[in-house]
């Protein structure tokens, strides 16, 4: 069957925001010391796409030994903020997802599935001028399969007549437990069971052969 829709996540997909949002981890965990710190950072790799603060609950609870605070996690949602926002907003795009985006829009509903807070998500793609591309974007909470699901029966298509694309494990897993078709970006995923490239630049050859 045709491809009926596209999904793209955000960081590493259509901005080349990750190492701003990593940093962040590192910068939040630093005062409870270099171990911690690490620790931090190294969920964070492994666990792309989730929210970040399921990633503060972890470390609260894993590293500090404790649960967080309703307060603690707005304060560390709002001090992420202020060490991300200003420079995501100046990033440069991932190569290639320009073309796909101009090829795309008009001819096939193109949708955000993030994992970063949905009001700070749209923010962003306002400021970019890449919002008028997208049917809807969509980011966190829910979870990424849950909002996934919620995109593709927005949208009116069976799962496997729509495409995921992203860049972490998160968003495989989300493609698979949801039926869809799974584009990997990126050195994470490198070498998995399904279509794959560094960036976007060979994606619209791809979806060319399936429209």
């Amino acid at each position: 069957m045709p491809l009926q829709c596209l999904v793209f996540d955000c960081d590493g997909v259509i901005l080349d925001s990750v190492p701003v949002k990593t940093r962040a981890f590192a910068r939040l965990a630093e005062p409870f010391g270099p171990e911690a710190r690490d620790r931090f950072v190294m969920y964070h790799t492994v666990h792309g796409g989730v929210s970040r603060y399921k990633k503060f609950e972890w470390f609260f609870r894993e590293v500090l030994g404790r649960e967080i605070s309703q307060e603690e996690s707005t304060q560390w949602g709002r001090r992420f903020a202020e060490y991300t926002l200003d420079e995501v907003r100046r990033c440069p795009l991932i190569p290639g997802v320009r073309d796909v985006l101009e090829s795309w829009h008009g001819r096939l509903p193109l949708y955000v599935c993030s994992g970063a807070p949905e009001e700070e998500l749209r923010l962003v793609l306002h400021e970019r001028r890449l919002e008028g591309y997208f049917t809807g974007i969509h980011g966190s909470p829910p979870a990424k399969a849950q909002l996934l699901a919620e995109i593709v029966r927005s949208a009116g298509v069976e799962p496997e007549n729509a495409l995921m694309v992203g860049d972490a494990v998160t968003d495989r897993d989300a493609a698979e437990q949801v039926g869809t078709l799974f584009y990997g970006v990126g050195q994470e995923l490198k070498g998995g069971p399904f279509p794959w490239g560094e960036d976007l630049t060979g994606l619209n050859d791809w979806i060319r052969a399936r429209v």
